[in-house]
């Protein structure tokens, strides 16, 4: 039993070995995946470029992808290899505004996770649509002429009992007129402000005096009103969280900057023509 246990474990010792190294060890993004003239290439350097990919890419397979990142990079590395007097004054600034862009983002966006908690949206979400009194919403009809003084004449008309869908269907030249006139629902501010001003004022079941837009003459009728549904948490939740980054973000930005020992050069005191001469990066 003891031999043939030997023998088990000399084949498997000998089975590791033939394995790759990347199949015996957890990867990690130090891992070299390969090397070009004395050169590595890390497990990381793939992953940045996966990451950075358009989204038409980021579905493909992971198996394809491998071999076209890593084409990618090989190729890179051998053409920059052949820059023997090393990084160009381009090159360098390039690399530190890359830097610096770069390293702000990571902040901000640990800014962001800071500020966009679950706690946080569901407190504005109740400051901007759960407190105070809710908004009215108007359930309206009209009928638009052309001239004041037809909307005169249907304003008695309606107020001597004639049916005001009828009239709308036989006598409005708005788009409304073959539905009865009928707008439907809306809040404040969706609709012209004059014609806003005169539903608001009305009671349910009044008429209007005829009342004038850039469209012409209306006789209105409010049909019935309600008060506006706050919008559920998950149809705003998107808005909510943008709003709070954007407040954190600036907030933030405000406050290290005014604690930062910033010195600027007026552009009062150079040319700023300056900026056109990308001749000054090859000196």
């Amino acid at each position: 039993m003891t031999n043939l246990i030997t023998k088990l474990s000399a084949s498997a010792f000998a089975l590791m070995l033939a394995l790759p190294v990347q199949a015996q060890d957890t990867l990690t993004a130090d891992s070299v995946v390969a090397t070009v003239n004395g050169t590595e290439i890390m497990l990381g350097h793939m992953l940045m470029i996966r990451a950075s990919l358009p989204e038409q890419y980021q579905q493909l397979p992971d198996d394809v992808l491998w071999d076209g990142i890593m084409d990618q990079i090989v190729q890179q590395t051998v053409l920059s290899q052949q820059d023997t007097a090393g990084d160009s004054r381009r090159i360098q600034l390039a690399l530190e505004n890359e830097r610096r862009t770069l390293t702000a983002a990571q902040v901000i966006e640990g800014i962001v996770d800071d500020a966009v908690t679950e706690d946080a949206v569901q407190a504005a979400y109740e400051e901007n649509y759960r407190q105070g009194e809710p908004a009215q919403e108007y359930n309206a009809s009209h009928i638009l002429v052309e001239t004041q003084e037809e909307a005169a004449a249907i304003v008695e008309d309606l107020n001597g009992g004639a049916d005001f869908a009828e009239v709308a269907r036989e006598k409005s030249t708005g788009p409304s007129g073959p539905n009865g006139g009928q707008l439907g629902w809306f809040a404040a501010g969706m609709m012209v402000p004059e014609f806003q001003a005169a539903v608001e004022e009305l009671e349910v079941g009044a008429i209007s005096e005829p009342v004038q837009t850039q469209f012409g003459w209306h006789v209105i009728t409010l049909n019935e009103t309600r008060a506006q549904e706050a919008p559920a948490l998950e149809s705003v939740r998107a808005e909510i969280e943008n709003q709070l980054s954007q407040q954190a973000v600036t907030q933030k930005i405000e406050e290290l900057t005014s604690a930062a020992d910033v010195t600027r050069t007026a552009k009062e005191e150079v040319d700023t023509s300056v900026l056109s001469n990308i001749g000054l990066l090859e000196e």
